[in-house]
C-alpha cells in the first residue's frame, strides 16, 4: 500500500514537473522571439540613422565643395557684369535692369508661359537682419548699381516645374494639380535649422548667401519629392541638387567711392575685401526654415526683380519631435 502511494506521488510530482517546464519553455519561446524581434528592429534603426547621417554629411561635404567652387569663380572668369555679361540665368544685364534719373530699375518682361517655381522662403525675422547689414556695407560703394533683393521675398531655389529655357505650358486645371502636390510634399519636410556658410560674390556680380544645414530636412531630399511629385517638370533643373543658397544683391558696376587705400586696389581686391567684410559681419548667422512656396512668376525672375506672381505658401507638416 506505501509503495503504490508512493508511486502515485511521484506520479502526480512528474506530471506537475512537466506542466512547468513547458509553461517556463512556453514563456523562454515567447521572450526569445520577442528579444529578436527588438533587436531586428533596433538595428533597422540604427541602420536608417547611420544612412541617414552618412547621407546628411556627404550632402554637407557636396555644398562645401561647391561653395569653394563659387568662390573662387570670380577670380578665375573676372568680373564679367562689368562687361555687361550674362546672369547665372542667361540673361543679360540690360535684360533685367535700366537706369532711369539716376534710379537702378528692373525691366519686367512677361514670362510666357509664366514659370513654375519651388522655393524655400526664409522668414524676414532672419532676412531683414541681413539685408541691413548687407546695405550697410555696399551701399556707399555703389550707389544706384547695386539691386538689393527684397528682404520679404529671401528664398532658397529648390525645384521648377517649368522654366524659361525649358517652358512646360499648363492648363489652370494642372496647375492647381502641381499646387496640391507640392503641398503634400510640405506636409514630410521637416523644419530646416541652418546656418550662413559664407558670402560669395559671382564672376555674374551675384552676391550669394551659402547655407549649411544643421538639421531637419535636406535639401537633397526635399529636390527629390518636389521631382517625384512633379513628374512634367524639365529634366534639366537650374541648380546643383545640394545647393543651399539665397541672392542677397546684385552689383553692375565698379564700385565708385573709394578710399585712398582702396584708389591703389583693382576692383577684383575691392570686391573680395568687401565680401570679406560681410563674412565677418554675418557668416555663422542661424534661421530656421519652415516654409515651402509654390510661385507662378508671370514676368521673367519675378522673385528676384518683385515683379507679377502668385505665391501659394505652405508651411511644413512635419514635426521635430
Amino acid at each position: 500500500m506505501q509503495i503504490g502511494m508512493a508511486r502515485g506521488i511521484i506520479k502526480h510530482w512528474w506530471r506537475r514537473s512537466l506542466k512547468i517546464a513547458a509553461v517556463w519553455s512556453i514563456c523562454a519561446l515567447t521572450f526569445f522571439c520577442l528579444f529578436q524581434m527588438a533587436l531586428r528592429k533596433s538595428s533597422a534603426r540604427s541602420s536608417r540613422i547611420t544612412l541617414s547621417t552618412g547621407s546628411a554629411i556627404a550632402n554637407a561635404e557636396q555644398r562645401s565643395i561647391l561653395y569653394t567652387q563659387l568662390a573662387k569663380e570670380l577670380d578665375e572668369k573676372g568680373a564679367v557684369f562689368l562687361k555687361q555679361g550674362q546672369t547665372s540665368q542667361s540673361l543679360s544685364l540690360s535684360d533685367l535692369f535700366t537706369i532711369k534719373d539716376g534710379m537702378l530699375t528692373p525691366v519686367l518682361k512677361v514670362a510666357e508661359p509664366p514659370v513654375r517655381a519651388n522655393v524655400l522662403h526664409l522668414n524676414t525675422e532672419f532676412s531683414v537682419p541681413i539685408s541691413d547689414a548687407v546695405k550697410s556695407i555696399l551701399l556707399p560703394y555703389f550707389g544706384e548699381a547695386i539691386w538689393f533683393q527684397n528682404s520679404s521675398m529671401y528664398h532658397f531655389s529648390m525645384f521648377h516645374a517649368s522654366h524659361h529655357i525649358t517652358p512646360v505650358p499648363a492648363s489652370e486645371k494642372e496647375i492647381e494639380a502641381e499646387a496640391l502636390a507640392v503641398k503634400e510634399v510640405s506636409k514630410s519636410i521637416c523644419p530646416m535649422h541652418i546656418v550662413l556658410d559664407k558670402v560669395v560674390l559671382t564672376s555674374t556680380g551675384v552676391l550669394l548667401g551659402c547655407w549649411q544645414v544643421v538639421s531637419g530636412t535636406d535639401p537633397v531630399t526635399v529636390r527629390a519629392k518636389l521631382k517625384s511629385a512633379l513628374p512634367r517638370a524639365p529634366q534639366k533643373q537650374l541648380y546643383n541638387e545640394a545647393m543651399l543658397h539665397t541672392s542677397f544683391a546684385r552689383l553692375l558696376a565698379p564700385p565708385k567711392k573709394l578710399s585712398e587705400e582702396e584708389k591703389k586696389m583693382s576692383d577684383l581686391q575691392v570686391f573680395h575685401e568687401l565680401v570679406s567684410r560681410l563674412n565677418r559681419k554675418i557668416a555663422g548667422l542661424k534661421a530656421t526654415v519652415s516654409e515651402l512656396w509654390y510661385v507662378e512668376e508671370f514676368d521673367l525672375l519675378a522673385l528676384a526683380l518683385n515683379g507679377n506672381m502668385k505665391i501659394r505658401d505652405f508651411s511644413f507638416g512635419c514635426s521635430e519631435a
